[in-house]
């Protein structure tokens, strides 16, 4: 897991700051594809394009499984074990936020890895469990014949119940985001469009020696086969 920088860039100066590349390309593209994925799943499940609605399910799950590998592959923040925290650490920094102090992290804080596993793990159930689902009219998902009518009666539940779940994880992601911008004066999207953020610049040195994972065209190549496994995958099992 991550140390927390020990003081912010504006705590030091900025003469004492550098900016330095926190989030990789192939994490800044996974976050805001995962972000459009998600609103056109929700489109159109509420306006009952399921065809499409099935579609766009696919490619979210072949999303989510490059990003699962990329937890391991990607560059230091990128990777599940920079930000992999126990409840105490969790803990210690729910009490820093109350202050105008605490510990400051470079990727995620150990809230926002907890935010980070349940909202993939969410989707990847919503995502899964939408292969067998039926809407007892006319839609059937791509792996409804492989599984018995009760077992998809279940998964559809699941279906149903996880979107709530992902609406409050939504609902809290950007609840946060407002409230680290405006009361702990710190940007959250900035940094996830440019990549790059400030900081103090032991700890950029300390950043820039971090594994950085493979290039663009290896994420590419990566994704292609994800794309390849759930619709090759999906294809050969109906």
């Amino acid at each position: 897991m991550q140390q927390p920088a020990s003081d912010t860039a504006s705590q030091t100066g900025k003469a004492d700051s550098r900016k330095i590349r926190v989030w990789d390309l192939p994490t800044r593209l996974f976050h805001w594809l995962l972000v459009i994925l998600v609103a056109a799943m929700i489109g159109t499940g509420l306006s009952g394009r399921l065809e499409q609605h099935m579609v766009i399910g696919q490619a979210l799950l072949a999303l989510l499984l490059f990003r699962l590998i990329w937890g391991f592959v990607g560059n230091q923040q990128a990777r599940f074990a920079d930000f992999l925290a126990g409840p105490g650490a969790a803990l210690a920094y729910l009490r820093g936020l109350i202050g105008k102090g605490g510990p400051h992290y470079v990727g995620h804080n150990p809230l926002g890895g907890y935010a980070v596993f349940a909202m993939l793990g969410l989707l990847l159930l919503q995502a899964v469990s939408g292969l067998f689902t039926s809407d007892d009219i006319a839609t059937d998902g791509p792996l409804y014949g492989l599984v018995s009518g009760s077992v998809s009666a279940q998964l559809s539940s699941i279906h149903r119940l996880t979107i709530d779940a992902i609406y409050i994880v939504v609902g809290i992601h950007l609840l946060s985001t407002v409230f680290y911008l405006t009361v702990k004066r710190e940007n959250l999207v900035k940094p996830m469009l440019t990549g790059d953020k400030l900081l103090p610049a032991d700890e950029a040195a300390r950043v820039a020696r971090a594994p950085q994972g493979p290039g663009l065209l290896a994420a590419a190549i990566l994704f292609a086969l994800c794309l390849a496994a759930v619709f090759g995958g999906i294809a050969l099992l109906r």
